[in-house]
């Protein structure tokens, strides 16, 4: 069982992958790196990212960085649950560069769907959390989920009515809190 990490620890692990990495690439944080980063969490159990294009060599650095800085790190995005959403490297956000790596935090609107699609309670309050510090908007959650509707088929465990069920809930929780969209 690997400690907690906390945003610290992903900088240190930015620093070290900027500098150890033999190639140019770009790596995608999603969920609780993205939470710690921004701040609406503390800490999180694993730090998830996706790597577009891959860096030569990366997988060698993770390696010795987990042992060496003590974290969980899994390859995990939106994309390994949903469909890709249309124009998602646009709207991931950049964070910074380290050396030949670009750093982003991956498309809040993918994280959203993705969140919502799992369900849990955490999910739900990241995805409010994310709402509320306008990393993405109703009407782009909609269009997004539009969008990747009907090749949601492709993913046998997600149900394609509970997942837009969701999404219009969420969205109707969204205008009677704020009374719009932002």
């Amino acid at each position: 069982m690997r400690s907690n990490v906390d945003p610290q620890k992903i900088e240190q692990l930015m620093k070290a992958l900027g500098r150890e990495a033999s190639g140019s690439g770009c790596i995608y944080f999603t969920g609780g790196a993205s939470a710690l980063l921004i701040g609406w969490r503390s800490s999180t159990v694993d730090i998830d990212i996706r790597l577009d294009p891959e860096p030569p060599g990366i997988f060698q650095v993770i390696a010795k960085l987990k042992q060496r800085l003590d974290i969980n790190i899994e390859l995990a995005s939106p994309q390994d649950f949903l469909p890709p959403l249309p124009e998602w490297r646009n709207r991931s956000v950049f964070i910074g560069r380290e050396g030949a790596i670009s750093f982003y935090h991956y498309d809040f609107t993918s994280q959203a769907i993705s969140k919502l699609s799992r369900g849990y309670n955490r999910d739900i309050d990241d995805v409010r959390a994310m709402y509320e510090q306008k990393l993405f908007s109703l009407e782009e959650l909609r269009d997004c989920f539009q969008a990747i509707e009907a090749e949601l088929i492709r993913f046998p465990s997600l149900n394609p009515d509970i997942l837009k069920n969701r999404i219009e809930e969420f969205m109707k929780y969204c205008e009677n809190t704020t009374g719009s969209d932002q």
